[in-house]
């Protein structure tokens, strides 16, 4: 098969004192996201699309929060982890569409960023790369405001042996 397809989730609750980092953005916010690392939940839904493509786990099984290593780690350098082990069994990425869905704040201002940040990480264009952003219109968890999700979806490519198509 010459082309996987693999989606991620994530969420993460929002905290005081914590800052609010989203496709290895920092966003101004009074809340940030809890997590063992960053808890940047863009980054890791896109890490679990590219592994669950190619049925090898999920972030948990590489970074766990058990491990004391991964305390407060940069999740973009995780994800620079995760493309390495993608590219060393012979596949490169074909697009990844993401959204965030947050109540507050508003993440227009900064998507064109979180592209640019991940496609420098990812080694893409950025017109490779989707980042959008949704509400839950007050519903649920991420409606009330106690927390932040994110779903994507990735595509991966076989690499010929020949480095063509």
């Amino acid at each position: 098969m010459k082309i996987r397809i693999g989606n991620g989730y994530d969420i993460h609750q929002l905290a005081p004192e914590r800052d609010l980092i989203l496709g290895g953005v920092n966003i101004p916010h009074s809340l940030g996201l809890l997590g063992h690392s960053d808890a940047d939940v863009l980054t890791h839904a896109i890490m679990d699309a590219l592994l669950g493509a190619l049925s090898l786990g999920d972030i948990g099984h590489y970074f766990p929060p058990s491990d004391p290593q991964w305390k407060n780690a940069d999740s973009l350098v995780l994800l620079k982890q995760v493309y390495q082990l993608i590219e060393s069994k012979g596949w490169e990425i074909g697009n990844i569409d993401s959204v965030v869905i947050a109540e507050r704040p508003k993440l227009k201002p900064y998507i064109e960023r979180m592209r640019d940040r991940l496609s420098e990480v990812l080694q893409v264009n950025p017109e490779q790369i989707g980042v959008k952003a949704t509400t839950h219109e007050k519903l649920d968890a991420v409606g009330r405001e106690e927390g932040i999700a994110a779903y994507a979806v990735a595509l991966l490519v076989k690499k010929e042996a020949n480095g063509e198509q």
